[in-house]
C-alpha cells in the first residue's frame, strides 16, 4: 500500500498551503487507503524524522487550506549535498551523508511517494535525492511541484505562486505610492523580489499599471494618473545606463515633483558586490551559495545613485517581497495548482518521478513530470515580449 509524504521548502509563496490541500484531497479521492504524512520544515524535518500525520479529519477539511498563505508544515533552506552545512546546523552527525540519512528516514517511515513543493533549489535537491534513491536501490518515487514567485525554473513555463505574488505586489504599491504626496521632489523605489530573474518585477509593474488604468482621476484638480504612474522598471536582464537614466528621470522629477522606480532586487547586484569586495567586505551567502540579498540592500544603492542627480528632497525605499509572498493564492494560481496537484498524484501512483509543469521544450503539450536532470534555476526573463516592450514604451523608458 502506498504511503505518501509531503514537504514544503525554500522561501514561502502564495501556493504552498493550497498545493498541500489539493494533494491531500487528490489522494483521499483516488487512494483513500493510503497513509499521508507531512514533514515539518522541509528537508530539515525529513533529516530529523519530524512529521505530522494527516488524519481523517484533516483529509475531510483539506481544501480549507486554499484559503491560507504560507505553509501548514513550515519551510527551511537545506541542501542535502552540502554536508558541511548540514553538520554545522546539527541536522546530521559528522561523517554522515545527508542523502543517506534522508533515504533511511523515508524507509523508516515507510514512505513510497515523496512530494517536494518548492523552487529550483528544493527540486534540484529533490533530484539529488531521487538519483541517490535510484542508485542505491530504494524503491521510492519523488514528484515535485514548482513553487517560486520569481518564475525562473527551467524548463517550466509558469511556476506556482508567481501570478499571485505579482498581483499582491501591485496591491502593496497602490498604498505605498501615495507617499508621492507626502513631500516635494520625492524619489520612491519599489524593490521587488527577483534574485536573477526580472519576471516578477515586470509582471508586478504591468499588473499595477493595469489596475491604475481602471481608476478615475480628477484631472481638472491636478490629480492625474501620471502622479501615481511608474517612471522606470529595472530588471537584471537589461543594462542600466545610470547617467542617461538620471538625466531622463530628472526631467520627470521637474515635471511631476516625484519619481517612481520599480526595481528587481537582482538588478545592479554585480556592481554592488564589486564595490563591497573592493572595500574588503565579506558577502554573506546561504547554504546554496546564493548571495543574501537582504544584506546588500539594492534599493538603497539605487537611491544613493539617483538622489543627488534628481535633486530629491526625500527618498523612500519600500519592499513588497514579504507582503507578496505571504499571500494566499489567487484564482488564476489556484487553477494551475489544482491541475499540477492532480497530475502529481497521477505520477506518484504510477511511479513516475519528476517535477510537474508545462514543459517549454514541448510547447502546447499537457502537464507532465519533467525529468529532474532538466530542472535548473536562473531562467532568464525574456524582455523582448510584446507586453513588456509596450510597458517600457508607455512609461518612456524604451
Amino acid at each position: 500500500m502506498a504511503k505518501i509524504a509531503l514537504l514544503t521548502a525554500g522561501g514561502i509563496a502564495p501556493c504552498l498551503s493550497a498545493a498541500v490541500g489539493y494533494l491531500i484531497d487528490g489522494y483521499s479521492r483516488v487512494a483513500p487507503e493510503a497513509e499521508i504524512i507531512g514533514y515539518r520544515n522541509g528537508y530539515m524535518g525529513l533529516l530529523q524524522g519530524q512529521s505530522v500525520t494527516i488524519t481523517a479529519q484533516v483529509r475531510a477539511d483539506a481544501l480549507s487550506l486554499i484559503e491560507h498563505g504560507g505553509s501548514p508544515f513550515g519551510n527551511s533552506r537545506v541542501k542535502l549535498t552540502n554536508q558541511a552545512d548540514c553538520v554545522k546546523r546539527g541536522l546530521v552527525n559528522a561523517g554522515q551523508n545527508p542523502l543517506h540519512v534522508a533515504a533511511e528516514q523515508l524507509v523508516t517511515d515507510g514512505v513510497t511517494i515523496l512530494h517536494t513543493i518548492g523552487g529550483d533549489d528544493t527540486n534540484t535537491t529533490a533530484g539529488d535525492l531521487a538519483a541517490y534513491l535510484t542508485d542505491n536501490g530504494y524503491p521510492l518515487t519523488v514528484v515535485g511541484l514548482p513553487k517560486t514567485i520569481d518564475n525562473d525554473v527551467v524548463p517550466i513555463s509558469q511556476t506556482l505562486g508567481a501570478v499571485s505574488a505579482a498581483e499582491q505586489g501591485a496591491v502593496f504599491w497602490e498604498n505605498a505610492v501615495n507617499e508621492q504626496s507626502a513631500n516635494p521632489r520625492i524619489l520612491l523605489i519599489h524593490e521587488v523580489m527577483g534574485r536573477h530573474c526580472g519576471w516578477l518585477c515586470a509582471a508586478t509593474a504591468a499588473e499595477y499599471r493595469n489596475r491604475l488604468k481602471r481608476r478615475k482621476f480628477l484631472i481638472e484638480a491636478g490629480f492625474s494618473m501620471d502622479l501615481l504612474d511608474i517612471d522606470a522598471v529595472y530588471v537584471p536582464e537589461l543594462p542600466i545606463n545610470l547617467e542617461s537614466e538620471a538625466e531622463r528621470l530628472r526631467a520627470v522629477m521637474d515635471r511631476k515633483d516625484s519619481v517612481v522606480i520599480f526595481l528587481s532586487e537582482g538588478a545592479g547586484t554585480a556592481e554592488i558586490l564589486a564595490e563591497k569586495q573592493a572595500r574588503g567586505e565579506v558577502v554573506q551567502r546561504d547554504a546554496f551559495g546564493h548571495v543574501r540579498i537582504d544584506t546588500i540592500n539594492p534599493g538603497q544603492w539605487f537611491a544613493d545613485q539617483f538622489a543627488k542627480s534628481l535633486g530629491a528632497e526625500k527618498v523612500l525605499v519600500q519592499k513588497s517581497g514579504y507582503f507578496a509572498r505571504s499571500a494566499r493564492a489567487n484564482a488564476a494560481d489556484l487553477a494551475l495548482i489544482k491541475a499540477m496537484a492532480d497530475e502529481a498524484v497521477t505520477s506518484g501512483l504510477a511511479g513516475v518521478s519528476g517535477v510537474i509543469g508545462h514543459d517549454e521544450g514541448r510547447a502546447g503539450q499537457p502537464l507532465r513530470a519533467i525529468e529532474f536532470p532538466r530542472i535548473q534555476g536562473g531562467k532568464v526573463f525574456d524582455t523582448g515580449q510584446d507586453w513588456f516592450s509596450a510597458l517600457l514604451g508607455e512609461i518612456g523608458q524604451a
